[in-house]
């Protein structure tokens, strides 16, 4: 009736046992309030995280109470991690306005050590992420900017150095000493205009400034159909501004899984969809084929690996599956925190 509050030492014992095979640190959270309320047999329990002054419910067991008006014998228990308040335990009581016995607190006073460490690598972990998407979102921004100065500056620039020389040769066509100056000067003009184009679409697609983010897909996607081969994109609905970061992973993510689709999937038809989920700001985007599918697990490629290291750096994920209806399915999610141009 009563759980598992005179029974401390197993309690601990089990939940340093979860913890040591949780590997994500939000996972944890959930393992920790889980524990308590089974532990206690509580209606209710929820793990309440302090980042920047702000709390946030980090996460919960057990149904919330149906009455708005605090309940009656709730307990909060504050978490600390080396003397600092990283977050509280929120306790229902088993019935309302029933006390928390010496023994119920006695317990919980152990669990919050252990929790109060859970806390703080939950915390420490989502800050890393946190700065990890802000790097990566600087880095892309800024390759938008050399882009842009590229194509529309030193490109030019050189692509007019080219004709002036070209015109130069013409006027100088009888100095028998000038010509082969201009037209080494020329060929390597020309050199450099080419590489710096690879430059360019290295740092950036092009076709995401010159086309946007669908119409750069259906783009790649004509290119990419052959005989036998038809591609679609279909976008649920028209998409909000993104953030460079999120436009290049999509694209990349996408292109990706088409070559893999062209390479390997012997399909006849493939649908790539995008669907901008306004609750929870996240692109949705799918790739899937009816192809011969994956052919069970094996070793994971290079371009698997990289669609999903670009969903990972933006805090999102990228999962491929063999569909249940034949065929291979590529699913990927992408917070979108830079919607609308932040």
């Amino acid at each position: 009736m009563y759980g598992q509050h005179d029974e401390p030492y197993a309690v601990l014992t089990g939940l340093a046992r979860r913890l040591e095979g949780t590997l994500a640190p939000a996972a944890a959270l959930s393992t920790v309030v889980g524990t308590v309320g089974q532990a206690l047999r509580l209606p209710h329990a929820a793990l309440v995280v302090w980042r920047d002054g702000v709390e946030e419910v980090a996460a919960s067991w057990g149904r919330l109470p149906a009455a708005r008006v605090p309940v009656r014998g709730a307990l909060e228990v504050p978490l600390a991690y080396q003397g600092e308040h990283v977050g509280a335990l929120r306790l229902a009581p088993r019935t309302p306005g029933e006390p928390f016995t010496p023994r119920d607190r006695h317990l919980l006073e152990d669990l919050a050590r252990q929790a109060g460490l859970a806390v703080y690598a939950f915390r420490v972990t989502a800050e890393l992420q946190r700065s990890r998407e802000r790097l990566v979102n600087t880095r892309e921004e800024e390759r938008r900017r050399l882009r842009r100065d590229l194509h529309d500056g030193l490109g030019p620039q050189l692509a007019g150095l080219t004709l002036k020389l070209e015109t130069a040769r013409n006027r100088l066509a009888h100095e028998p000493l000038a010509e082969p100056l201009l037209l080494e000067l020329i060929r390597r003009t020309q050199s450099a205009v080419a590489d710096i184009r690879r430059l360019v679409y290295a740092l950036r697609p092009p076709a995401l400034d010159e086309l946007g983010l669908v119409s750069a897909l259906k783009e790649q996607a004509l290119q990419m159909e052959h005989d036998g081969l038809s591609i679609r994109v279909e976008a649920a609905q028209p998409l909000p501004p993104l953030a460079a970061t999120v436009e290049v992973a999509t694209y990349r993510i996408v292109q990706e899984a088409l070559a893999n689709v062209v390479r390997h999937a012997h399909a006849r038809t493939c649908v790539v969809g995008l669907r901008f989920e306004d609750e929870s700001a996240l692109l949705g985007v799918e790739i899937r084929d009816d192809g011969v599918g994956l052919g069970g697990p094996g070793h994971a490629g290079v371009g698997l690996l990289s669609m999903r290291e670009r969903a990972a750096e933006l805090g999102g994920t990228c999962r491929i599956e063999d569909a249940p209806e034949g065929g291979t399915c590529v699913r990927a999610s992408l917070p979108c925190r830079g919607a609308a141009g932040v």
